[in-house]
């Protein structure tokens, strides 16, 4: 009986069966465990996380109101034409409960959460810091020099010039900056913030000025208490800890972006770039800012700029330059903690009441644009180039207050005779024997 069951074809196709399933159960239980283990694995990874509220936020710090006083609506143009910004890539508008700047293209560190620095670049930022604040001057040196200063030279105007560079850096161009300002502002007071000007060789360069009975000093910036009591003073105490990245862009240049704002806010007055050859009277201006440039299609001002600042003590629009900077700052990109900052708050604030202050034209402080600067050096080549530069030139002295000119793209251009800078050196200088030989 065992024999025929066993050679009967049903019993051989249980037995395969048997034997395929005991030989399939290992692989398939190791497959399962596999399936298992990727489905773990995925669901940590691509979980979904519903956001909510943070347990905790930044420390907050104390600061000066920022609803200051004022009832005047923002003033419109020369021209009465409202500009708007029209910045390059413009971002995204960032809300928060401080109504702070459109959102950038990097990551923004809240005031009070610091940011992680290399040691090479904490190193670094500290080792400028001690060369431009090194520390030789006693405290309270800059606030009692700076009050005696206005106090006794009983001053008609203010104006604020800031030098971060070495004295021997220091040229003809710089020093006929300054001629300009007391060339049309002979009563003024004009105050230097700079490391190097205020030593012995700095007192030497100055000297001509001071013998002509012009009001001028140059004193070591104390960026503690010229910082004191606004959002800069959180971001340089910060910048001193190594918790910000000062970045590729020099940092002496955006400290002098944040300074000029500081002085202003601190003191009221004029701030100019030393690049910036003044042509007529400016103090019948106040409150003021220009446009560098204009959309030519919409008529408004597509940049504007702060090599020319011109503003009351405490005035608001100050308070958020300030502002701006400390909670935007980028060292990494040349430009942003300057005019595109001054840009992108005006964009936002404009409409809004109690900001009194008006924006210029560009003809005003920058009739030439810096592609274009080149172009004033140049003395006349043919007789239709001659005109056009009488016409020019005719043009910059009667709409012009100030011509900025670029240091950057002209420094090494020399000025030709009969050209349109030239003819200005004429108009401002002071010493112009002297200097027209070395110009």
């Amino acid at each position: 009986m065992f024999q025929m069951i066993k050679h009967h074809p049903y019993f051989h196709h249980i037995k395969s069966s048997v034997f395929g399933f005991m030989f399939l159960l290992p692989t398939s239980l190791f497959a399962l465990s596999l399936l298992l283990l990727l489905a773990c694995n995925g669901f940590s990874v691509f979980y979904i996380y519903l956001p909510g509220y943070l347990k905790s936020s930044p420390e907050p710090i104390k600061l000066l109101p920022e609803n200051l006083s004022g009832d005047k609506t923002v003033a419109k143009l020369v021209s009465s034409v409202m500009y708007a910004l029209k910045e390059e890539n413009p971002p995204g508008v960032l809300k928060t409960h401080l109504s702070l700047a459109k959102k950038p293209n990097f990551s923004m560190v809240p005031i009070g959460k610091a940011s992680v620095v290399k040691p090479k670049q904490a190193g670094l930022s500290r080792q400028i810091l001690r060369t431009l604040d090194s520390g030789t001057k006693p405290k309270g040196f800059f606030s009692s020099k700076v009050k005696t200063f206005f106090w006794n030279s009983k001053c008609k105007s203010r104006f604020f010039m800031t030098w971060i560079s070495p004295i021997e850096s220091l040229s003809d161009r710089e020093l006929l900056a300054i001629e300009s300002v007391f060339k049309f502002h002979p009563k003024a007071c004009l105050v230097i913030v700079s490391n190097s000007l205020d030593s012995k060789k700095g007192s030497v360069v100055l000297k001509p000025f001071s013998d002509m009975g012009f009001k001028l000093i140059a004193v070591h910036p104390d960026f503690d208490y010229i910082f004191k009591n606004t959002y800069a003073e959180t971001w340089f105490n910060r910048l001193k800890k190594g918790n910000i990245n000062p970045g590729e862009v020099s940092l002496g240049q955006n400290l002098s972006n944040l300074l000029r704002l500081a002085l202003l806010y601190k003191y009221g007055g004029v701030y100019l770039d030393t690049d910036v050859l003044v042509l007529k009277s400016i103090n019948r201006l106040r409150n003021v800012i220009s446009a560098q440039s204009i959309n030519p299609e919409t008529k408004n001002w597509s940049r504007l700029n702060n090599a020319v600042l011109i503003f009351d003590q405490n005035h608001p629009l100050l308070f958020k330059f300030i502002q701006e900077f400390a909670l935007t700052f980028d060292g990494n990109r040349w430009g942003h903690n300057g005019p595109y900052l001054v840009s992108r708050v005006v964009e936002r604030v404009t409409g809004r009441p109690g900001l009194n202050f008006t924006v210029l034209p560009p003809s005003a402080f920058y009739p030439v644009d810096w592609t274009r600067i080149r172009s004033l050096f140049q003395g006349p080549q043919n007789e239709t180039h001659s005109n056009w530069l009488k016409l020019k030139l005719g043009q910059i002295r009667r709409q012009s207050y100030a011509i900025h000119l670029w240091n950057r793209q002209s420094k090494q251009v020399k000025v030709q005779e009969g050209s349109i800078i030239h003819h200005i050196i004429s108009d401002c200088c002071i010493f112009c024997n002297s200097l027209k030989s070395k110009f």
